[in-house]
């Protein structure tokens, strides 16, 4: 058994989720933004990519007026252990708990920064292995997960078929081909070995469009 998936994801008009440069904040509006934490408070984990851990240093916590009290845990798939204890995440370990997912030894650092570091089996592409990194959280008894980013651990959720519901903000922007995309290859070759899901709503958010989706 795996938790239940979400991947949410914030692009321009064409899919992209920052500038060449990686220039990404902020895509979407403040709206945008006040939905995507309400949509934390709703899940049990939230997790990203070491790539998006590196790049924005985020929190990854709720901060939606009235809201606080419901913090999701937070997880970051780190093959090579590379989040720093220095890192906003690690800072803030003690208050709100925080997974390192990896394929190595814990490291002493993190772990007298309070964060705990769960060490995975490999998958085929040696990397963290997502099935096993999956059954370890729902055995920990999270039944929900917000995927937020970044591309590639976007992508690895899709080819793994592991995503039960996406909630899309898609800004007014284009960005162009050179922009970095939300969603790698899939590998579809054919029509048929497309992911297909189902729409569920369309609704303005602020100056940006919400899209609601569940897997078919």
């Amino acid at each position: 058994m795996r938790p239940r998936v979400t991947l949410k994801l914030a692009t321009s008009l064409d899919g992209r989720i920052a500038t060449a440069s990686g220039e990404s904040k902020w895509i979407t509006g403040e709206a945008a933004r006040a939905e995507g934490h309400r949509l934390r408070a709703t899940h049990d984990g939230i997790m990203v990519g070491i790539g998006t851990a590196l790049a924005d240093d985020p929190l990854l916590t709720v901060r939606e007026p009235g809201l606080e009290d419901r913090q999701p845990t937070r997880i970051v798939m780190d093959s090579r252990q590379r989040l720093s204890p220095d890192s906003n995440l690690a800072r803030t370990a003690a208050e709100s708990p925080v997974l390192v997912m990896t394929l190595q030894l814990p490291s002493p650092a993190l772990v007298r920064a309070g964060v705990e570091v769960i060490q995975v089996h490999s998958g085929r592409n040696g990397r963290v292995s997502l099935p096993h990194a999956l059954t370890i959280l729902r055995e920990r008894g999270l039944i929900s997960l917000l995927v937020e980013g970044g591309g590639e651990i976007a992508t690895s959720f899709l080819r793994a078929d592991a995503v039960d519901r996406i909630e899309w903000f898609r800004a007014p922007v284009l960005l162009g081909a050179e922009g970095r995309p939300g969603i790698g290859s899939l590998a579809v070759e054919r029509l048929g070995e497309a992911r297909r899901f189902r729409r569920l709503a369309v609704e303005p958010c602020g100056d940006d469009l919400w899209e609601r989706y569940e897997r078919l």
